[in-house]
């Protein structure tokens, strides 16, 4: 179903009042009408709607706290009541820590705002793409996603044994099955499902890691890493290359197609994630 050419274009950004985030709606403005930004400290997305008032596009922002899934399904219901459809979802928002912390659902935070929130909130939002199609969902991962080898399934909220690195890798991972077995299901609606990675950025993600801090606020980092806007290039690219209409299922890094790690290929996985993640939502909902 071919969406009306003279409707409203509509886009949406997780993670959307800074770093790539920002970035990233600040460069799909110039090809929709109305670029919705999620954040969940409304100050920062005020500001974040300042920066981005000039030029083409308008700016909606929505509040919204990942770590609790009921306001992610809050969140979709009010997208829904405020856009008509979407032509493009960026599932961009994601967190790392170094200590393990909870959900307000009691999920470990870095799986469930990562992977379990975005679950939810896309599929939630299955209708509003379906109306605009052909739509995209755009699934920023990580080049991290390589780490893992299989996802930890005997202990997916690292209960036993917590690492920063691993847990955001495991994520990472996760994003990449999702985005494909979200393809699969999907191929047939007009909705396609891509995932990426944007590089190695400067960005707020490592705000809790004082190590990763220190040295991405560092002058070599400058020298050596991208910035938010360089990191922003590949989410812009797979949300409106004319090129990529139809394409789906794939594994973009930095602006160009690439192949996802082995673990990330394994359709069998894919399958059992989403079986997996499913339950965990709807658990957490009752």
């Amino acid at each position: 179903m071919a969406g009306d050419a003279t409707a409203p274009r509509f886009a949406l950004v997780t993670g959307g009042s800074s770093g790539i985030g920002l970035e990233t709606a600040r460069g799909l403005k110039a090809h929709f009408d109305v670029v919705g930004i999620v954040g969940r400290n409304p100050q920062r997305l005020a500001s974040a709607a300042e920066d981005l008032s000039e030029g083409e596009g308008r700016i909606e922002t929505f509040q919204a706290d990942f770590g609790s899934l009921r306001d992610v399904r809050r969140l979709a219901d009010e997208v829904k009541q405020r856009f008509d459809s979407l032509s493009v979802l960026v599932n961009n928002a994601g967190v790392w820590h170094r200590e393990r912390t909870l959900t307000k659902d009691g999920y470990e935070e870095t799986f469930a705002v990562n992977h379990l929130a975005h679950f939810l909130l896309t599929n939630d939002l299955e209708d509003l793409l379906v109306s605009a199609a052909p739509a995209r969902v755009v699934n920023v991962s990580s080049s991290m996603h390589v780490r893992p080898k299989s996802l930890n399934w005997d202990d997916l909220m690292f209960e036993k044994d917590f690492r920063g690195f691993w847990a955001y890798g495991h994520s990472k991972l996760a994003n990449v099955l999702f985005s494909n077995e979200l393809a699969r299901r999907w191929k047939d609606i007009g909705v396609t499902s891509n995932a990426l990675n944007p590089g190695n950025v400067r960005s707020r993600i490592t705000r809790n890691n004082v190590f990763l801090n220190a040295l991405h606020r560092s002058p070599l980092a400058r020298l050596i890493i991208m910035s938010e806007e360089e990191g922003a290039r590949t989410s812009i690219y797979v949300a409106t290359s004319p090129d990529l209409e139809g394409v789906t299922g794939r594994y973009f890094d930095k602006v160009r197609e690439s192949r996802a790690s082995k673990a990330a290929r394994d359709p069998d996985a894919s399958k059992r994630l989403w079986e997996v993640s499913d339950h965990l939502v709807y658990s957490a909902l009752g």
